[in-house]
């Protein structure tokens, strides 16, 4: 000690500074080694443009997503679309009832957009960043009216009036706080059940059915639902009006803008309105429930689902798939004949059909397993170097569009121009659409031919309603 007090004081100071320099350059360096690197985040509009398509959360019912008679349709379903054709990206949907799920799915950047009537509540102002809203409603109570048979304890006219009643409400992370809020008048005289299985539609149908007394809803929605389920009373209203809107991740800032900036537009035009008017306010809702081809009553398709199920095996695809293909030549239709003299459920020009065994006496089953074999005679036309399945189906459908021929005329011209000819999107389909002035054959500095062009429109559209499909309809 009395050492270190007999040295100079700028040597003193070196002892102390130098080692506490070398210490903290130490920890520096350690932190850069041992630190995991960071992933960057991307903005949220960012990961659209890069991915190339739309990724939209919402739900399956009859309002906001369903398939009737074999066509998607839904209010969500149009907005989406036309926020997608906004952006000028493709659309995809994942749908579930289970509301916490879509919320993972955003907050792990599988998805972009929740797409549901997201009541706006500071709870939820933690979890999604809101975008403008859509519109309005109030909270109400869903039960059986009075019937003289009913043996259920009692009809509720006040929040007042339960007495330990059982209400139920779909699990959801952004409603569950507006209703507990709601309901706190009527203090301890309820029990309060979140359904993790049935969205709310379901909910609904259970208290017609009488396997439940009570639920709670978004009154716009029950409005539409009790012209079908007619046993149903949804006059107790227990909030105020709350605006609902779309939600994206709370970092997903110049998605949010692009949205706003699309409803704005849309909103201009009354475009919005439009769309909400003819699914909430639309009379003829309720004859989808009516229809055994009404994707919330049944998880049929056609009428001929049973044949689809069948002959798809033949040729190993998704029943789904070949659905989706009909659906496209004739919407199911049975005697539907073409202004190209094209006939059958999947409209088999005269000589096509001869040759696979169809004519204008053959049943719907008939019909279609001639478009099987077909299906089956243009998968082998093509090379066997097109070996990825999902590639080569859409090579089949626009062979079986166009004819076999011009696609393979498409690959070798494809291929000439270093372009992957086993590849459909952004390779073959550009090829397939362009047509020289000077040359049959094909080149990339020719003019669009429109009526080949359309193979590629039609291979897309059969794509896309085939996702719809699967997300709706069982295998």
């Amino acid at each position: 000690m009395q050492r270190w007090r007999s040295l100079p004081v700028k040597k003193r100071f070196r002892w102390i500074v130098i080692p506490l320099f070398l210490i903290v350059i130490f920890l520096a360096v350690a932190k850069e080694i041992i630190q995991k690197p960071v992933e960057i985040q991307r903005d949220g509009l960012s990961r659209v443009r890069e991915r190339g398509e739309l990724v939209a959360l919402t739900d399956k019912n009859s309002l906001d997503y369903f398939i009737y008679r074999g066509e998607p349709m839904g209010y969500q379903l149009d907005l989406l679309t036309s926020f997608a054709e906004y952006l000028k990206v493709p659309l995809r949907i994942i749908a579930s009832n289970d509301v916490s799920r879509l919320y993972y799915y955003m907050d792990m950047n599988i998805a972009d957009i929740i797409a549901l009537d997201l009541p706006v509540t500071p709870e939820g102002n933690k979890l999604v960043g809101y975008t403008l809203p859509f519109g309005e409603t109030r909270l109400v109570v869903v039960q059986r009216k009075k019937q003289p048979k009913d043996k259920r304890g009692h009809f509720v006219n006040t929040i007042k009036e339960f007495l330990g009643d059982t209400i139920y409400i779909q699990h959801s992370l952004f409603t569950q706080p507006l209703i507990k809020k709601s309901l706190r008048k009527a203090g301890s005289h309820i029990v309060l059940v979140q359904d993790n299985e049935n969205n709310e539609e379901g909910l609904i149908r259970m208290v017609s059915e009488g396997k439940i007394d009570f639920m709670v809803c978004n009154e716009n929605l029950a409005n539409v639902i009790k012209r079908y389920y007619r046993n149903i009373d949804a006059s107790l209203v227990i909030s105020h009006f709350t605006e609902y809107a779309w939600g994206t991740n709370l970092a997903s800032d110049s998605l949010r803008q692009e949205i706003n900036a699309w409803m704005t537009e849309k909103a201009m035009k009354k475009d919005i309105r439009y769309t909400y008017l003819s699914y909430f306010d639309n009379p003829l809702v309720a004859n989808y429930f009516k229809s055994d081809l009404f994707s919330v009553k049944t998880s049929r398709l056609s009428p001929f689902d049973g044949e689809l199920r069948e002959l798809s095996k033949k040729i190993h695809w998704d029943w789904r798939l070949l659905a989706s293909l009909v659906y496209e030549e004739s919407n199911f239709h049975l005697g539907l004949v073409s202004s190209h003299h094209a006939r059958g459920l999947m409209q088999m020009m005269p000589e096509t059909a001869t040759r696979f065994g169809m004519d204008s006496f053959s049943t719907p089953r008939q019909q279609l397993l001639a478009g099987v074999k077909y299906l089956h005679f243009l998968d082998k036309q093509l090379p066997d170097e097109i070996k990825n399945p999902k590639e080569r189906i859409k090579f089949i459908l626009a062979s079986y569009n166009v004819g076999p021929a011009k696609v393979i005329a498409a690959r070798e011209t494809a291929r000439k121009y270093k372009h992957d000819p086993n590849k459909w999107d952004g390779g073959v389909d550009y090829y397939l659409t362009r047509r020289s002035r000077k040359d049959p054959v094909f080149a990339p500095d020719s003019t669009i031919d429109q009526s080949w062009g359309a193979a590629v429109a039609f291979v897309d559209d059969i794509i896309h309603r085939y996702q719809h499909y699967k997300n709706i309809i069982p295998q």
